[in-house]
């Protein structure tokens, strides 16, 4: 258990834990209402709300400060992408837990309480995934924790499958989707928060890698949330296939032993070839190239991250297959293809 742990347990806590909420926005106007009025409803009320606008031009900052005063909104002027925002966000919050939300997420009134009794209960944890479910097709899954392969694919459990019940059991996951996710403050920090080279896609994939290589655990809790898929990247030049392909590389380079390469190799043609099919190929190959801008400061890092870490790499990233039914894919990959590069929240 990591050393910078209480000795005091959480769950023996009287009072409930004080949790901040941080919103990053990015022209997210006609998704606020409904997000705040979830947060609002919540059972567990949040010690305070804070909105990082990533320099907004569509009224999200006139509707905040029109109709939510009570709201803290840092503006920064221009789009300085998910994971700068969050951490500018954590900077400010006063409360011991932290829930980063999507603006196109709306919250089950249970959600914050469920999540945050599970973290009370689990000092080793830094971190609660949940279930979040396709706002727009609320009994299909859209995320019930993440998973990293060995290839350098990081796959979303149950995504497109129906919530039919499997999706219900409490347990420990790789990592959690920061569109809804639940972090202790002391452990996000702890590790340096998000990395922001990363602008958006994959940034809490490397978050949930470190906090694992630093002793660290996720716990999956099924508090449902609803998120509207996709509803950002879209705005994104190239989609998410440009900032998938860039990160996923950076990710392996810090990270990941020689040995996995052939097997990342492997993932890194397929997606290619799914690219050139889908006639896309252009953002892939853009995304490689500006990964090879960021990959000298990934492997300077890399010494130190792996030296340091109280787990070791082959344990957090455990062999699996990457093809078919148990490689935790999409339909796509369950059918036996190589599928495309995984979809990833803005």
């Amino acid at each position: 258990m990591p050393d910078l742990m209480p000795d005091q347990p959480t769950s023996a806590r009287e009072s409930p834990p004080a949790v901040s909420i941080v919103i990053p926005n990015w022209n997210g106007r006609a998704w606020l209402p409904a997000c705040v009025r979830s947060l609002g409803a919540q059972e567990l009320a949040p010690l305070e709300v804070i909105v990082v606008d990533n320099g907004s031009d569509d009224g999200s900052l006139d509707y905040l400060r029109a109709q939510h005063p009570e709201i803290t909104v840092l503006a920064l002027g221009r789009n300085t992408g998910f994971a700068h925002a969050v951490n500018r966000g954590v900077d400010v919050a006063r409360g011991e837990f932290v829930a980063t939300i999507n603006t196109d997420v709306v919250l089950a009134p249970d959600w914050l309480k469920r999540m945050a009794h599970v973290l009370c209960g689990r000092r080793d944890a830094a971190a609660v995934a949940c279930k979040m479910l396709d706002l727009n097709d609320p009994a299909r899954i859209y995320d019930a924790g993440d998973v990293l392969r060995r290839d350098g694919a990081c796959e979303q459990r149950g995504r497109f499958a129906r919530d039919d019940g499997r999706w219900d059991t409490p347990g420990e996951v790789f990592g959690a989707c920061a569109g809804a996710a639940l972090f202790r403050r002391l452990a996000l920090t702890s590790v340096g928060g998000f990395d922001e080279r990363y602008f958006a896609y994959l940034e809490d994939v490397d978050l949930a890698l470190r906090l694992q290589l630093a002793g660290w655990s996720c716990v999956y809790e099924p508090a449902v949330a609803f998120h509207a898929a996709e509803a950002s990247s879209e705005r994104l030049p190239g989609g998410h296939l440009y900032l998938v392909e860039r990160n996923t590389l950076v990710l392996v380079a810090k990270a990941f032993p020689v040995g996995w390469l052939p097997l990342v190799a492997y993932r890194q043609a397929a997606w290619a070839y799914h690219a050139l099919r889908d006639r896309r190929l252009r953002w892939h190959l853009r995304g490689a190239a500006a990964a090879l801008r960021l990959l000298p400061g990934a492997l300077r890092e890399r010494r130190g991250l792996l030296r340091g870490a109280r787990k070791p790499v082959e344990t957090v990233v455990p062999a699996r297959p990457i093809r078919g039914p148990r490689a935790g894919g999409h339909p796509a990959q369950i059918a036996g293809t190589s599928g495309p590069a995984p979809g990833r929240r803005a």
